[in-house]
């Protein structure tokens, strides 16, 4: 949690968030991730200056229990001086204990994205889902909170002038932003209606604008002028024996030869950042195995 302190700004998780992406996908399935399509709604998690602390603070935690459809998941929510915003004990359950700053005793409203995480912590070790190592596992957590409905809290809870800063969870406010159109262009949703933060509008116009440019790489038919360009040019050297080496793996597309052949290309799907490959052939419309995209490609 970042309070008073530097707030990190940029992508510089990005290749992160999305294979975090891609883990949800392949752990939950695709007809469970469109069970999400409905985010929490501000109602359900809102917190007024007069509500008891704690039954609304219970409160807040059911409505994120029933979000994740974590029937028989009970939050115990306590207070404490710490350094992180929270911290949840993962246990067999069906009893989990989660400690708050006492910082949210007087920032009340921000209660329910510091819950948002907590509980995403619960329901993904319930999936036994994980990414090695600290930071990748909380950006894991972020991404997944972000993704399934209730991460439009945290980036809400980010605030920064002149004089003082808030920011929760391990993304910048940028991924915070990028992760959130994500959902917005797959379910239609328009999430910034539901902030009260100035520059979350701010981060997630920037997340927004970089979620996009993912549905305009080539070989999608929607990429610009330039980058089918490049990509014609990087094909031609592919096809040349003696020319330079296909583009790397982890660059946006990579041709690599076919047995009876030819060419195939592989490149990330917009939506869930799963590679597909399909043979160099001109217009070809794909189909991602993992989210169903249907992608119109140009090869």
């Amino acid at each position: 949690m970042a309070n008073g302190g530097p707030v990190e700004h940029g992508f510089p998780h990005l290749e992160t968030v999305r294979a975090a992406v891609t883990a949800l996908y392949r752990r939950l399935s695709y007809d469970t991730v469109r069970t999400f399509s409905a985010s929490v709604p501000p109602a359900d998690v809102a917190f007024c200056d007069t509500d008891d602390l704690y039954l609304g603070t219970q409160r807040v935690a059911h409505e994120l229990v029933r979000h994740y459809r974590l029937p028989d998941a009970r939050m115990i929510v306590s207070f404490r001086e710490m350094t992180h915003a929270a911290h949840v004990e993962l246990t067999a359950g069906p009893e989990y204990f989660i400690e708050l700053n006492d910082r949210f005793r007087t920032h009340r409203r921000d209660i329910g994205a510091a819950l948002a995480h907590e509980v995403m912590h619960v329901y993904l070790h319930r999936l036994d889902l994980s990414f090695p190592g600290v930071r990748d596992n909380e950006i894991l957590t972020d991404t997944a909170t972000t993704y399934l409905g209730a991460g439009w809290l945290l980036l809400d809870a980010y605030r920064e002038d002149g004089a003082s800063s808030q920011k929760l969870g391990y993304l910048t406010p940028e991924e915070f932003g990028y992760v959130l159109a994500k959902r917005a262009l797959l379910f239609g949703e328009d999430p910034s209606v539901w902030f009260t933060s100035a520059q979350a509008y701010t981060a997630y116009g920037k997340g927004l604008a970089r979620a996009r440019l993912d549905g305009r790489q080539p070989p999608l038919t929607a990429a610009g002028w330039a980058g089918h360009r490049r990509y014609a040019r990087d094909r031609r050297h592919a096809q040349d024996p003696h020319g330079a080496s296909a583009v790397a793996e982890d660059g946006p597309y990579a041709f690599t030869p076919r047995e009876n052949g030819g060419l195939r290309v592989s490149f990330p799907c917009p939506t869930c950042h799963q590679r597909i490959g399909v043979p160099v052939r001109g217009r070809v419309r794909a189909r991602c195995g993992l989210c169903r995209s249907v992608l119109e490609c140009d090869t």
